[in-house]
């Protein structure tokens, strides 16, 4: 059910803009032929690959760079509806069959929607047998550091329920990395399964280890 104030808007506007196609089509038919899909798009002058970038680890005394195997996993907040616990449940498998594997998270320990009073990176850190040396929370970061993340990734990881595209995954694109993403929508409007970027089920954890490993 929409509120009224965008329904009178519908109603009152000569056009509107959805930068998704599945977002478009959530809107009441009778009005879905005034709205046009049009993304804002990305920077590509920042969003670009460079391999000589490096990330610092200062709390851990590291430098990782594009030779090394790292995976890459940004989120607004670590939840449910961004696969942040598929993700982690992934990473502890491949963690065991990779041992030079490591894992950047950024983003924050914060529910934006659910239930605002978990915390699912406690949750998975005292359910999992992980290695916390391999695994690196950079919580949110300037925007120029999250592209440098991306700029050393082996594999960038997308995990989402069908609905709003987060910019990072764009951000990753073209920054020039191999994502490894949820088969929902609007993902697979902007990615097709082993030409742009690999897709595995939001819930198939043992795909989704597959896909990265493979990545």
């Amino acid at each position: 059910m929409y509120p009224y104030s965008i329904l009178i808007d519908l109603e009152s506007c000569d056009g509107g803009i959805t930068p998704t196609k599945w977002q478009k089509k959530l809107f009441p038919k009778a009005y879905q032929g005034k709205i046009k899909v049009l993304h804002e798009g990305i920077n590509t002058s920042i969003c670009k690959p460079d391999k000589s970038t490096t990330v610092h680890i200062e709390d851990k005394g590291l430098t990782l760079g594009i030779n090394d195997e790292v995976i890459t996993y940004g989120t607004r907040g670590m939840e449910e509806y961004r696969g942040f616990p598929q993700f982690m449940k992934a990473l502890e498998i491949l963690q065991k069959k990779r041992p030079k594997m490591h894992a950047i998270i950024a983003g924050a320990d914060k529910v934006f929607y659910g239930q605002e009073n978990i915390s699912y990176k406690e949750e998975m850190k005292n359910e999992l047998d992980l290695d916390m040396s391999r695994i690196h929370f950079t919580g949110v970061i300037p925007f120029e550091s999250y592209i440098g993340i991306l700029q050393i990734s082996s594999a960038h990881i997308y995990l989402t329920y069908p609905m709003m595209l987060s910019w990072s995954l764009l951000n990753a694109m073209s920054t020039g990395c191999c994502i490894v993403a949820s088969d929902t929508n609007p993902v697979k409007e902007f990615i097709t399964d082993n030409q742009n970027g690999l897709l595995t089920d939001f819930f198939d954890t043992n795909s989704l280890v597959e896909k990265i490993e493979f990545a």
